[in-house]
């Protein structure tokens, strides 16, 4: 891959929109401590960081992880626009088979960076990101691969344990598996162990691992980043970052449990557990744009104090619930620099 330039417009996705609805939802600050006392000192962060996240973590659930990593048979396997395209079947939980697709480029190199690309909420799933099926700007893996990354992509357990898109059936089935288990703890699983599979690929740079996904991706790559410090840069578009911003509380994201009065969660504490690490929200004025910034603004005073404080921000492209070209580039660029070997 070449070198990465500096991205010009940095500074234009730290900065706020002109008009902010007066709907939006503005999250508490989040540089202080359950006594709201200040954070004064990244060791005082670092510990109410550890305090949101066991909190996070027992609201989600747990599934144990096996120590090893998952062994890939490869199913299919094909070349297109200089990348290797495999289909390969793994054990996400014991004797759970599940598919994926793993693409890289044809020419053999090391040190690659490497992509967990989580695909939105299509009935060909992972064939999407791929390059198989659907619209090519939602061929976020291809696009990738073709950048010289490897890149790997799941398909989402509601598609693996349901039928015709009856998504409560794999809600079921989750819930008879892991009762105390949300929908977006196993999807959070599922991710960290595609996050294991990428880092156990010989030309994939272990400390250059990125996450991007567009809708029900963009949530799950929120959540893949506050949970697995391995992911160094994030994309997140469209998804609605704050949990009212679109349909968290469906049984197979967080439940109706957030719509509880005083339910004492937030995705800005979600978003906080980042940092340093670079997260880029992407947003059309659908579930996230202007009305998201509060939550960018609520965290960026996270970012500055570990020293990080260009590497969060949101860039509204105006263009509805899209990946546009404009969406794209932008994305691609920021994966780009932020993983760039110096800095990992």
């Amino acid at each position: 891959m070449p070198n990465p330039v500096r991205p010009p417009w940095l500074a234009e996705v730290q900065q706020p929109p002109a008009l902010i609805p007066e709907s939006a939802v503005r999250p508490a600050p989040l540089l202080f401590d359950a006594q709201h006392q200040p954070i004064p000192t990244i060791e005082a962060w670092e510990q109410r960081r550890a305090e949101l996240t066991g909190r996070w973590k027992t609201f989600l659930g747990t599934i144990a992880a096996p120590r090893a990593r998952p062994q890939l048979s490869v199913l299919e396997e094909d070349k297109s626009e200089g990348v290797v395209r495999q289909l390969v079947r793994y054990e996400a939980e014991p004797g759970l088979p599940i598919e994926g697709y793993l693409l890289r480029p044809e020419a053999p190199d090391r040190g690659r960076p490497g992509a967990v690309v989580l695909h939105s909420t299509v009935s060909y799933t992972i064939r999407q990101p791929a390059g198989l099926e659907g619209p090519v700007d939602k061929q976020i893996g291809m696009h990738l691969a073709r950048r010289g990354y490897v890149t790997f992509s799941p398909r989402c357990f509601l598609w693996q344990y349901s039928h015709d898109n009856r998504l409560i059936e794999a809600v079921d089935w989750l819930h008879q598996r892991h009762p105390d288990v949300t929908g977006m703890g196993k999807m959070l699983f599922d991710a960290i162990r595609a996050v294991d599979i990428l880092a156990g690929q010989d030309d994939v740079d272990p400390k250059r691992i990125a996450a991007i996904g567009h809708s029900l991706g963009a949530k799950e790559a929120l959540y893949l980043a506050a949970f697995d410090p391995r992911i160094r840069a994030t994309v997140s578009s469209e998804g609605g970052i704050g949990l009212t911003h679109s349909n968290w509380e469906a049984p197979w994201y967080l439940g109706e449990a957030i719509r509880r009065p005083g339910f004492p969660l937030d995705n800005g504490q979600v978003l906080s557990l980042i940092a340093p690490r670079a997260f880029l929200l992407i947003g059309g004025n659908s579930a996230d744009g202007d009305a998201s910034w509060p939550y960018i603004d609520a965290v960026r005073p996270v970012w500055k104090l570990t020293g990080a404080a260009e590497a969060v921000g949101l860039f509204n492209h105006r263009q509805g619930h899209a990946f546009p070209a404009v969406a794209q580039e932008r994305s691609y660029q920021w994966l780009d620099w932020f993983l760039r070997p110096e800095i990992t």
